[in-house]
């Protein structure tokens, strides 16, 4: 295989594209690659890296603003912001060990192309609530700009947040400017054992809805207790529930004693300090319990107290070991390897209960069978095809990634 065409400067990578459209030759957009086998392979594809657009161009501490090249180092952008004590409140996975590739080489770009995050988005939203703007390139060869550096400019925010989750099929990201936020103090974890599902999800959402500002909800299978790197967890040999409460030091202390006494009456309640605490999450940014298997795994994502009903649902077909985020909202079920990885019976469970459903990991040729992103009520693929008919009116990025006929 060719290496990646890698262009330095948007107007390399717009007069590359401008020239792909003339020739109708096929774009595969990646950055490093860490997420390229998620949905299908773009076949017979001239490959185009953002690697070679790197940099932070701007970062304002004290307004909460960055702003850096595409092809920029997630773990660059998160180590100049710890040398500040500020973070990505989204707290965006790293999926690349889940889907056999190395960890911690994604880039910005790719955050915010696949909208991927993770535990605090219950109490700080998604990679797209905290996004301001972009610079991208189409595949007219026009580089466009949307949004800017404060939230109130909203001329072209939702063109921006559009781009957002759409996997490199309309533009390519150049550029994302983003809020980021002060890190906490210090946290703590509330670990609660042998729950069942729906009982575990009835305690993570009142939890949530305390005013305890917890900021981290997981559950997690026996199965996957034992996958664990946290040594005291796994040891655990049975089911646990997970809640992070972080701030101020004198704050979380108030905060978990104030928690445990609300939550008393789903039984005995081990607390994880500063350091175990952080371990514990971090791990969980690298789904951790989900490497190192070959089984299809499926992302999904549902109202939270329909969590287990999904669940159970599937189970009715299949065998699923699963991980609980979001208090039930998201789901990531590992189940047996067949012809359609249960793609047939999952879009029966979901159309009951509600949800969306991706495909993650999977064979090629499973991948090439079935629908790997959620498919899209009439409505939306209708609105979803005139997005790329104007900004990829050539069809030549990414054809066929997230669905078949685009």
């Amino acid at each position: 295989m060719n290496a990646p065409y890698r262009p330095a400067a948007d107007w390399e990578l717009s007069g590359f594209l401008r020239e792909c459209a003339g020739n109708a030759r096929v774009v595969e957009l990646i950055g490093t690659g860490t997420k390229r086998t998620v949905g299908h392979r773009v076949a017979n594809a001239t490959v185009v890296s953002t690697t070679g657009l790197k940099g932070i161009t701007l970062y304002e501490p004290n307004e909460l603003v960055m702003s850096a090249r595409a092809g920029t180092p997630l773990a660059q952008v998160e180590a100049e912001l710890a040398a500040k004590r500020q973070m990505l409140a989204f707290e965006p996975l790293d999926l690349g060990p889940v889907v056999g590739t190395d960890a911690r080489q994604g880039t910005i770009g790719a955050v915010i192309a696949t909208n991927l995050s993770g535990a605090r988005r219950i109490s700080h939203g998604a990679a797209r609530d905290h996004l301001l703007g972009v610079l991208a390139a189409t595949s007219t060869g026009n580089v466009i700009k949307s949004g800017g550096r404060v939230m109130k400019n909203v001329t072209g925010i939702d063109v921006a947040r559009g781009l957002t989750g759409s996997w490199g099929t309309l533009a390519v990201l150049t550029e994302v400017t983003f809020k980021v936020l002060p890190a906490p103090e210090t946290s703590a974890t509330l670990v609660l054992t042998g729950l069942p599902d729906e009982i575990a999800v009835e305690a993570m959402c009142r939890a949530v809805g305390t005013p305890y500002e917890v900021s981290g909800t997981v559950h997690l299978s026996q199965t996957m207790v034992g996958r664990l790197w946290h040594a005291g967890l796994r040891a655990a040999s049975q089911p646990i529930t997970a809640l992070r409460i972080e701030n101020f030091a004198k704050s979380v202390s108030y905060r978990v004693d104030k928690l445990k006494n609300e939550l008393k009456q789903y039984g005995a309640i081990q607390v994880l300090d500063h350091e175990s605490s952080v371990a514990f999450w971090d791990e969980l940014r690298q789904l951790s319990v989900l490497q190192g298997s070959s089984a299809p795994l499926w992302r999904i994502s549902t109202a939270p107290k329909s969590g287990p009903k999904v669940v159970a649902g599937i189970q009715h077909y299949m065998s699923v070991n699963c991980m609980y985020d979001w208090s039930g909202g998201l789901i990531w079920a590992e189940v047996p390897n067949s012809a359609d990885a249960g793609a047939t019976d999952i879009r029966r469970v979901i159309a009951i209960h509600g949800g969306h459903a991706t495909l993650i990991r999977a064979p090629e040729e499973v991948r090439a069978g079935v629908d790997c992103f959620q498919p899209l009520e009439p409505g939306v693929a209708i609105l979803t095809r005139k997005l790329k008919d104007t900004f990829d009116p050539s069809g030549i990025l990414n054809p066929g990634r997230m669905y078949l006929t685009h």
